[in-house]
């Protein structure tokens, strides 16, 4: 079983925040691919659906960003099948918008989300990191991340979450630098394109 987790803060306020691109790219895949409804469990938004021939979960914890690992814990506890491969799609600083990295493991570089869960889940899930860009400052970066994309940013970003539910079906069979490549291609075509 693959699980599909996207890291953002619950609540109307908070929805357009680059902080909850994580969850903009699992939804836009739960979206595309027609996944059930929504249902709430272990303290977060659960979908069901496939990607290709596996069986796939998205799961959105609906905690604060800061408190996640608990409830993807829980949710991973109850699943039937054996733990699931889990891979995280959270917001990057240090990467600009509109690019998308693949990772397994590593630090949570100061990210409050990736240190719950790290604390939490214990063990070394893939990550898909989505660029936000970086204000210049370190002062601003607070500001930054909880602020919404602004109106020139937000046709990249949907650029972006397209190419990503797109290609979802290389998670599912592991090919994560295929997955990567094919979003950077479709990235550069929306760049010549005058984007």
């Amino acid at each position: 079983m693959l699980l599909l987790v996207g890291l953002g803060n619950p609540g109307r306020a908070y929805a357009k925040h680059r902080h909850n691109i994580g969850f903009m790219a699992v939804e836009k895949i739960a979206e595309r691919r027609a996944f059930e409804a929504r249902r709430d469990r272990f303290q977060g938004s659960l979908q069901s659906g496939r990607l290709g021939d596996r069986e796939t979960l998205i799961f959105k914890p609906m905690t604060s960003m800061n408190l996640c690992g608990p409830a993807v814990a829980a949710m991973i506890r109850q699943c039937r099948a054996k733990r699931p491969e889990m891979v995280v799609f959270h917001d990057e600083l240090d990467l600009p918008l509109g690019k998308m990295r693949m990772k397994q493991g590593g630090s949570s570089a100061g990210h409050n989300g990736l240190r719950s869960l790290q604390a939490h889940i214990r063990q070394d899930f893939r990550r898909a990191r989505l660029g936000i860009g970086h204000p210049g400052h370190a002062a601003l970066v607070s500001r930054h991340v909880l602020g919404d994309f602004r109106a020139e940013e937000k046709e990249r970003l949907q650029s972006l979450l397209e190419a990503i539910a797109s290609h979802a079906d290389l998670l599912g069979e592991g090919k994560d630098s295929s997955f990567a490549n094919k979003i950077h291609l479709a990235m550069e075509k929306a760049l010549s394109d005058g984007l």
